[in-house]
């Protein structure tokens, strides 16, 4: 029965978990008292004893931790999917079945609570589910109503990761998923320590209604057979990046539906995801799936250009390495399906060669009555033609399904030698929908910049408004360039939040590209400006009426018959230009090469390497960067080439990305109004786009009031003392920084709009920032700040580095003796406001006092502070081995490791440092000090 409370008290953490293992046993998991780590390795081997039908001996379980407890928590996921081959101890080998992958319901399930383990510190768990014995799935819980609800047990999460995880026999390292819940809001996520926050999910039913209340997500997701089956079925082990991706509930319910049609009918269909949900993950896990199909002989992925070929097969392969031999030409295409391959990614291109050429013909004839299923990305594409029609007739007993952001309807279907055709035509029935208004995606923020005086028939001043003017001649005059790159150049930093994120442009031909980028590259600024273009024939722009067939301005491939020279040899221009930038060596000699830059181009602004990427049409689908924030649009776009231009921006990733932005400049809120009720609903706009900058205004000023509130000035946070008071200056000084961080993103923000001036905000920033350092310096937990998330990247806003230091101390020397006090000061109060710089002031005041002056040029005070930085590293190491009394070759491994693989080192690690080994009490004080010593030391030295 479950206990209640009154009516006027918030529900404790206990009751919450209480009554979530009652339902639990509902459900059929059995109840079992696990204290701590022994309990649960004794647990572990009567489990597993009775999945495998046998016994182990205490050697041969020792044998099996001993296997278990090796590698990283990626590592662990494959290590639980794979059997072990176990010596006993007669020497006869036994196979030891961890999970069963196939059959998930035949697992054993049961349900803990509050398992203790002495880690670096010690920890004690809410609730924990464990499958055949492995803790697979760990349930955090606060109380309904409590400040950030999940953001804490989030946290708190991490926060096990870091001190507890990794420790004795690290089987809580298994872990799989990870739900957090306050009661009313519940949301799940794999264990992959490099997602935020804003990667976490809520569940939802097939219609996507969310599902947040524990009771109904307990009942719906942590079902035995349904866990079980998101974890064997549903968790990606990504080879890439080496983390675990767990599915969202669209994607499951995309795959669940799409295995069940091809089970059951030969029918084709088709899954609306709106563009950035993840198609390719959802695709990829069809295809795997699939696969494993007995009677499907192949899976072919066809993609619609070349450049999403290679694109498509490395991300596949980022999924699961070596899942896909990309098909470099037709002839390797017939043998991947003539051979024992079985998932195959293609062009439709090189797919239609393959069974319209004679030459290859004869191979492909035996497999024409095969039981081949098709899955074509961005179905809105090309495959509307005559080559859709062949690969339909020739595969008789095919089956196709589509994936696509954005379908073709009558409304923005465009008439080929076919007719207008509809996806709903071509794939039959929709099986899943997940709109962009289903979505928690980020929203646009977007801005028409530039508008064009009739009179004057030329570019003016951007508030000049008058939108009936759009010739070839204006649109294309230097003037009106020279305008939209200066506008560019002077707000590129904060679209970006100071190039913590990258930008495309895309403009409407090769010739407009070609302009922009000399117009960027004889002005002064120091962006790095990349760009890309397929060179054969130049072509007009088409009004980009949203349907992009098969041109040069989409990049599809390279036509060697059809090359403009022009084109080409400006091209390779630019491609020297980024030689020099990056010191490499592409060109356009052939087509390898050119894709090769493509390839590089592409890892460069997913890595923030290039500030700005000018286009046509090349990377404006099927191209996804978290880090790209902003695009700037110079072309006319409509329908699904708006949504999927636009979409480029709106990948989720950290606090500090509130928004995508949309900087316009031509004017397209027409367009973009009608595409948005396109592929969402009429009523879409307040959902999917940001309000006006006013508003902002208006909500900075009330938070802003709200503070003053709690601290009038910024002298009287030091007066705040309690606990209470505390946790709502906080409060109110985050709601701010959230804000002004939304603020900074628009073209017409200046602190003069706001009711504070920028001092202040600093003033009131230092302060924050002072209160996190003594949250953070605490051991025990004693405040009720420590599972506050500070958002520490909200106050990242502004380039503020070494070498930004650097170029202070420059102007600092040159200053008078009364100039130098005020600069001093001023430097100081920027350093100490600065996250990466904070535990670097003392250092930087040092150099200051103590060598500055004594540098007689300018030039040399880089190379004078490198050296002063290398002597107190190597003197604060010294120091650091002698107090703690520490072998320094140990430490230097441990640090080298720790920097190299940004893994806090374990207990193991550091206890290797030590000269004298510590008796068992002295080893829970030592080791957690030297470990904490050893954090700062990097922090200090090596992170800028």
């Amino acid at each position: 029965m479950k206990k209640e409370e009154p009516m006027n008290q918030t529900q404790s953490e206990a009751i919450l978990e209480e009554n979530l293992i009652t339902q639990l046993v509902g459900l059929g998991y059995e109840k079992v008292t696990i204290n701590d780590d022994k309990a649960l390795e004794a647990n572990l081997k009567s489990q597993l004893e009775k999945r495998n039908q046998t016994t182990f001996s205490e050697m041969e379980f020792k044998r099996i931790l001993n296997h278990l407890s090796k590698n990283s928590i990626f590592d662990k996921a494959k290590t639980l999917r794979d059997k072990f081959n176990l010596e006993r101890d007669d020497g006869t080998i036994k196979y030891v079945e961890f999970l069963d992958s196939e059959r998930w319901c035949q697992n054993l399930f049961q349900v803990t609570n509050q398992v203790s383990v002495e880690g670096m510190y010690k920890t004690r768990y809410d609730v924990t589910l464990l499958i055949n014995g492995f803790p697979l799935v760990q349930i955090e819980l606060k109380r309904r109503g409590l400040e950030l609800k999940l953001k804490e047990a989030f946290n708190q999460t991490n926060r096990y990761q870091r001190h507890s995880y990794g420790f004795n026999s690290a089987l809580f390292q298994y872990i799989q998923i990870f739900v957090i819940s306050n009661g009313v809001n519940t949301k799940y996520y794999s264990n992959n320590k490099k997602q935020t926050f804003k990667q976490t999910f809520f569940w939802a039913d097939v219609d996507n209604k969310n599902i947040t209340n524990l009771e109904e997500f307990t009942q719906s997701f942590l079902e035995r057979c349904h866990i079980s089956k998101m974890i064997c079925k549903y968790i990606v082990l990504a080879e890439a990046k080496k983390i675990l991706m767990v599915l969202r509930p669209y994607q499951f319910y995309a795959v669940e539906a799409i295995i069940s049609r091809v089970k059951e009918t030969d029918k084709n269909g088709y899954i609306w995801h709106t563009t950035g949900s993840g198609k390719t993950l959802t695709s990829f896990k069809t295809a795997q799936i699939l696969t494993q199909m007995p009677e499907v002989h192949k899976v072919v992925f066809v993609v619609d250009r070349k450049d999403l070929d290679i694109q498509t097969t490395k991300k596949f392969n980022s999924f699961s390495n070596g899942s896909v031999d990309g098909t470099d030409n037709t002839g390797k295409l017939v043998t991947q399906f003539c051979d024992e391959t079985k998932l195959i990614v293609t062009t439709i291109q090189k797919l239609n060669s393959a069974i319209s050429k004679k030459n290859h013909l004869e191979k492909m004839e035996n497999l024409k009555d095969k039981r081949i299923v098709f899955i074509f990305d961005e179905c809105h594409r090309s495959q509307f033609g005559q080559t859709h029609k062949s690969i339909n007739k020739f595969f008789t007993c095919n089956q196709m399904i589509g994936f696509t952001g954005t379908p073709i309807f009558a409304e923005n279907a465009v008439s080929n030698e076919l007719g207008k055709r509809t996806t709903k035509e071509l794939f039959d029935e929709r099986l899943h929908k997940y709109v962009i208004t289903d979505e928690n995606v980020l929203k646009f923020s977007i801005e028409y910049i530039g508008r064009y005086s009739e009179k004057h028939n030329s570019a003016t001043n951007i508030d000049i408004e008058v939108e009936s003017i759009d010739t070839k001649e204006l649109l294309e005059s230097d003037e009106r360039i020279g305008k939209i790159t200066d506008y560019i150049i002077a707000h590129h930093d904060r679209k970006t939040h100071a190039k913590e994120f990258t930008a495309m442009m895309c403009v409407s031909s090769v010739d407009m590209l070609i302009k922009y980028y000399e117009t960027f590259k004889a002005k002064k600024h120091n962006l790095k400006i990349a760009t890309i273009f397929s060179y054969s024939a130049n072509e007009e722009d088409k009004d980009a009426n949203g349907i992009y067939e098969i041109d040069e301005s989409d990049g599809a491939y390279v036509d060697e018959a059809h090359i403009n020279k022009h084109s080409r040899e400006k091209l390779d221009e630019f491609i020297k230009d980024y030689n020099a930038m990056f010191g490499t060596k592409y060109s356009t000699k052939d087509s390898q090469n050119f894709y090769n830059y493509y390839n590089d181009i592409s890892k460069k602004v997913k890595n923030r390497d290039i500030d700005i990427l000018l286009v046509v049409n090349m990377f404006l689908t099927g191209f996804d960067s978290p880090s790209l924030n902003t695009m700037y649009v110079d072309k006319n776009l409509r329908y699904h080439g708006l949504i999927q231009a636009f979409s480029r921006t709106n990948r989720t990733l950290s606090e500090e990305k509130s928004q995508g932005n949309i900087v316009c400049f031509r004017n397209l809120k027409k367009n973009t109004d009608e595409a948005i009720a396109l592929f969402s609903n009429i009523d879409a706009k307040e959902i999917i786009l940001m309000k006006p900058y006013e508003e902002y205004v208006a909500k900075f000023n009330e938070a802003f009031a709200e503070l003053l509130k709690i601290a009038p000035s910024v002298a009287s946070v030091d007066a705040l003392v309690d606990e209470e008071e505390k946790l709502a200056f906080v409060k109110a000084f985050r709601a701010l920084m959230r804000l002004k961080n939304i603020l900074v993103g628009f073209s017409d923000f200046k602190w003069s709009d706001v009711s504070m001036r920028a001092q202040a905000f600093e003033d009131y920033k230092s302060k924050y920032l002072d209160m996190y350092d003594a949250t953070r310096a605490k051991k025990e937990k004693v405040s009720i700040l420590e599972d506050v998330d500070f958002e520490l990247e909200l106050i990242v806003t502004d380039e503020i580095n070494v070498a930004y230091i650097l170029k202070l101390l420059g102007k600092y020397k040159n200053a008078t003796t009364e100039e130098q006090q005020k600069q001093k000061e001023a430097l100081i109060k920027t350093i100490s406001g600065t996250v990466q710089l904070r535990s670097k002031r003392e250092l930087i005041e040092k150099f200051i006092n103590d060598h500055l002056m004594h540098i007689d040029d300018n030039d040399e005070i880089e190379n004078a502070f490198e050296i002063f930085w290398d002597e107190e590293k190597l003197k604060a190491f010294d120091a650091l081995c002698k107090d703690e009394n520490l072998v320094s070759d140990e430490l230097k491994k441990v640090m080298e490791t720790y920097i190299y693989d940004e893994r806090i080192p374990l207990k193991d690690d550091v206890a290797k440092t030590l000269n004298v080994k510590p008796k068992l009490l002295e080893r829970k004080v030592i080791l957690p000090r030297v470990l904490d010593k050893i954090v700062a030391f990097v922090e200090k030295f090596y992170t800028f």
